[in-house]
């Protein structure tokens, strides 16, 4: 059985549904949703080309075909609420000190990963953290993230997108922003251009971790790891309204067919 979800006008997906394990590996998508932003108030249920932010993350999921379960992290039954209606779970909420401004990411995966297993009587080989601040993202992306985790046996997958900035002209100023010694043409970060090595950044869109390795690492990052590269034109993490702003036009360019 399968069902359509009509995005907009000029789009239409189909919905998988849910419990196609990969290779014989299950897989949970966290969306951390926290409801207390400052900055962007209501960000991850803010309109966002029609729909609320977080679900454009949902239904990349979902689209995807190789998530067992897709399950909304938040605090707020109100969002819990939007999560549902979008096709994702929340069947349980995460607790007022696991959502903080500074709160690890760990914390919230592994009460995810606790609550299902105690409370759903479910387990899962692997996760994928999807936050919903990166709306660009794809349902190919998810399926080539699960790929590599699965396909070379990797403890965790961290998505990179190469970071295209003159490294000549990057170094540190005094305190009294003297130029004195700041000369861009005579930088010891020339020896990285001169070496031909390529400098990625975490884009944040795709963190991929071996339940039981990361429930005693709380980490993505060590041997078994592996980076997964995406294009810099997917990449934006939402932080601001003139990220927000940015990433609508974006997407609006995805859709209309102008996205290169």
């Amino acid at each position: 059985m399968r069902s359509t979800i009509k995005l907009s006008s000029h789009l239409n997906i189909d919905r998988k549904i849910q419990g196609h394990m990969y290779k014989g590996k299950t897989f949970i998508g966290i969306i951390p949703a926290r409801s207390g932003s400052k900055v962007v108030p209501d960000k991850n249920i803010r309109a966002f080309l029609g729909k609320p932010l977080m679900a454009w993350t949902i239904l990349a999921a979902l689209e995807s075909g190789v998530l067992d379960e897709v399950f909304v992290s938040t605090d707020s039954e109100k969002y819990a609420q939007v999560a549902r209606e979008y096709g994702a779970s929340a069947p349980f909420l995460r607790p007022p000190g696991l959502s903080g401004d500074e709160s690890p990411a760990s914390e919230y995966v592994l009460h995810a990963l606790t609550g299902y297993r105690e409370r759903q009587n479910r387990t899962f080989d692997y996760f994928i953290l999807l936050q919903p601040t990166s709306p660009l993202r794809t349902p190919a992306h998810i399926r080539d993230g699960v790929r590599l985790a699965v396909d070379n046996d990797l403890a965790s997958v961290v998505s990179f997108s190469p970071y295209d900035v003159n490294i000549r002209m990057v170094g540190g100023l005094s305190g009294d922003m003297s130029l004195s010694s700041f000369n861009p043409y005579n930088s010891p970060n020339d020896t990285l251009r001169q070496d031909g090595e390529r400098l990625y950044m975490i884009n944040g869109m795709i963190y991929i971790g071996r339940c039981n390795e990361y429930a005693q690492t709380k980490s993505f990052y060590g041997p078994g790891g592996m980076a997964m590269i995406i294009d810099g034109k997917h990449m934006i993490d939402i932080d601001d309204e003139t990220d927000f702003c940015i990433a609508e036009y974006l997407a609006k360019q995805k859709r209309d067919g102008g996205f290169i």
